[in-house]
């Protein structure tokens, strides 16, 4: 098999994956609503602010624990993160203006970030899963600690 041959996952190891990137998306969702509740209740930010603010904690939160655990990627970090990247390069002009227009016409903007919420989910889930690991996936070997000797004197 060539290093960039993957091997097909099962019913199991894709319902495994499906079900970790949700936790951890909800996790790092946990993440983006209380930095927004900060930015816009506490602080007085605008919409935009506070909602840019949160996606990007939550971003790097949601990219380090799904590489690690999720996919289990051996990637190059840089190039992944590159291609994160260009996915949040146009989701986040996309949802930041549809946002600021759906909270300028009167939706309430916790409605708005929950639904921006669940676009990015399934279309991140999307980008990583079929682009930025699809030939990487459950390359990571964990590192084994070594057992320490303890003399006795």
């Amino acid at each position: 098999m060539h290093s960039t041959e993957q091997r097909k996952l099962t019913s199991k190891e894709n319902t495994a994956q499906v079900v970790k990137f949700v936790l951890f998306s909800i996790s790092a969702g946990i993440i983006q609503v209380i930095v927004f509740t900060i930015m816009l209740e506490l602080l007085h930010i605008a919409y935009w602010g506070s909602y840019l603010s949160a996606l990007i904690a939550s971003v790097i939160y949601n990219f380090t624990v799904n590489r690690r655990f999720t996919f289990k990627s051996a990637n190059n970090i840089p190039k992944a993160m590159i291609q994160l990247g260009i996915y949040y390069a146009i989701f986040t002009p996309l949802s930041t203006w549809w946002g600021d227009a759906l909270v300028g016409i009167g939706w309430y903007e916790y409605i708005v970030l929950g639904l921006t919420m669940i676009t990015n989910l399934v279309t991140e889930f999307c980008v990583n899963r079929f682009i930025i690991y699809r030939n990487s996936m459950n390359t990571r070997v964990p590192q084994v600690k070594e057992p320490t000797t303890q003399s006795t004197l």
